[in-house]
This record gives C-alpha cells, sequence and structure tokens, in this order.
C-alpha cells in the first residue's frame, strides 16, 4: 500500500476520488453546492451497496430498515434515512476514520434498489402504479413518461397531491402549459408519497341526425359547429333548427337549451340533431 500513498495523497489534494468506479470530484464547493440540494436522499426500504476503497471486508450490501437504520460492520447502528448519498458516504468515513479503524477512508455508497421514495400515478395513463423517485429533482413530466405518458382517454389537466412542510398538498396542473414559452414553472416537483391523477378527458354527446353518433373529445374552446364536424355533419335529413343542448347545471338538474354555431360546448353536453319536417 506504500508505494499507492503519495498517488493518493495527491489525488486528495487536487480533490478526487479514487476507487469509486472510476474518478469523480469530491471537493468541488460551487458546483457540489448548487447540486447537494438536488442529490437523491436514502429512504426506508432501499438496497444500497457500500464499499471501502482496499478493504473489501467492509463491503456491505443490506437494506435501510423502516427507521432509517443500517447496521455496519465495526460502526454498529448508524443512521442513513434521510441523508443524501454523498452525506452518507461522509457519515461513514468519518466514523472510520475517528474510530482508528481505517487511516484514509475512501467510501462509496450505490443505490441498488429505490423503495423508499416512490410516488403514485393513477387514472387515465398507459401504466398506472407505483414508481421510484430515483433522483431528488423529478418533475412531473418525468414520472408521467415512466408511466408511459396520458392516455388517449386522458384530460390535460392534471391534480397533483402530497404533503409539503407537513400540510395536506393538492395542485392542478394544465400539462399544454407546461410545454408553452415560459412554463418550465408548471412542471412541478414530485416528493415522496405524492400521488398524481390524470382525470378523464372532457365528452360531450351527439345523436340524432349527424354522420357519427356518440361520444367524442372536448377540445379546448369547441363550439357547437365544431363538434357537429367532429361528428361527420348532418345527415341530410338533419335540421340546424333543430339542434337542442341538454346541459347539467350546477344545481344537477338539466336544462335544455339552444345554442348558437359558435357557442361553446361544456364537459357532458348532450347534443341532439333532429330530423328536418321538410
Amino acid at each position: 500500500m506504500k508505494p499507492l500513498q503519495p498517488l493518493l495523497y495527491a489525488a486528495l489534494a487536487l480533490g478526487l476520488c479514487l476507487g469509486c468506479g472510476g474518478i469523480r470530484p469530491v471537493h468541488a464547493q460551487g458546483a457540489a453546492a448548487a447540486t447537494a440540494a438536488a442529490e437523491y436522499r436514502l429512504g426506508s426500504g432501499d438496497v444500497i451497496r457500500i464499499n471501502v476503497y482496499q478493504n473489501p471486508d467492509l463491503t456491505l450490501e443490506t437494506r435501510v430498515t423502516e427507521a432509517g437504520i443500517v447496521s455496519y460492520p465495526l460502526l454498529g447502528a448508524i443512521r442513513l434515512g434521510g441523508l443524501s448519498v454523498t452525506a452518507a458516504e461522509r457519515l461513514i468515513a468519518d466514523g472510520l476514520r475517528n474510530g482508528n479503524f481505517v487511516k484514509q477512508p475512501q467510501v462509496t455508497l450505490v443505490v441498488l434498489q429505490v423503495r423508499g421514495n416512490q410516488a403514485s400515478v393513477l387514472g387515465q395513463v398507459n401504466r398506472p402504479g407505483r414508481y421510484p423517485i430515483e433522483v431528488a429533482d423529478m418533475r412531473l413530466t418525468d414520472l408521467l413518461a415512466m408511466a408511459g405518458g396520458t392516455a388517449q382517454s386522458g384530460a390535460d389537466m392534471v391534480v397533483v397531491t402530497g404533503t409539503r412542510n407537513g400540510q395536506p398538498y393538492r395542485l392542478e396542473v394544465d400539462l399544454p402549459m407546461v410545454f408553452q414559452a415560459g412554463g418550465k414553472d408548471r412542471d412541478v416537483l414530485i416528493l415522496n408519497g405524492d400521488t398524481v391523477w390524470v382525470e378523464r378527458q372532457p365528452l360531450v354527446y351527439i345523436y340524432g341526425e349527424v354522420q357519427r353518433p356518440g361520444p367524442m373529445r372536448l377540445e379546448r374552446g369547441m363550439t357547437l359547429m365544431q363538434s357537429l364536424a367532429t361528428g361527420g355533419g348532418l345527415t341530410q335529413r338533419g335540421t340546424e333548427k333543430g339542434i337542442r343542448v341538454h346541459r347539467k347545471g350546477a344545481d344537477g338538474k338539466v336544462q335544455i337549451i339552444t345554442p348558437g354555431m359558435d357557442d361553446r360546448m361544456q364537459d357532458g353536453d348532450v347534443v341532439y340533431v333532429r330530423e328536418s319536417l321538410f
């Protein structure tokens, strides 16, 4: 080990870590400070592997307990839950150094399975379920991508629920607005325990004298004329004068209205096209 000591000390002076599966910065005060807040934090159930350079007897593959505890050789029970990977490496290295077990411990911690930090995606998505939060800066669009994106029947508006600062959290996010100029701030940060709900797309129902009666997606700002065009237009027996819209009011009662062709449709509207008498 003596021939390696000058190289090791030189590497430490340069702020490099040897034996970490490559070379990576250890003390980059500018960049590290900027990324520390975005580093993954260990959670209960995570499976990790700990290696100490040139000390194979200190290699350990284990699971973080529900209390956030890991039992490590020579150090006993140490609390890693809630720590970033870098902080956990530093904690173990300090314990080995201060206990005079290893003079210059170079500790590497690798997360093998993410179980402690997860979020759920439910509703109209292609692959609903629970997904691991593998990075601390995971965004809503990242989580939806893991779930295969919104299904064809999914709405543009999604709801994110969870807990922030110990308080219940609920936010409605308009997905198309996220991808517009200046919409990056709407791509909310996903935290452990969050649930994303994708609602069914709004529908308009058309029946009577139209070419393709049935339910159809209600696009933003869709007018009566546009909804009829989506249904293939009126049949030869249909008449614009006989169009009625059945709409449920705020009190739950259905109202029958006679809209204009440029009037906007609402979710759940039922459009009936009558047959011409002449």
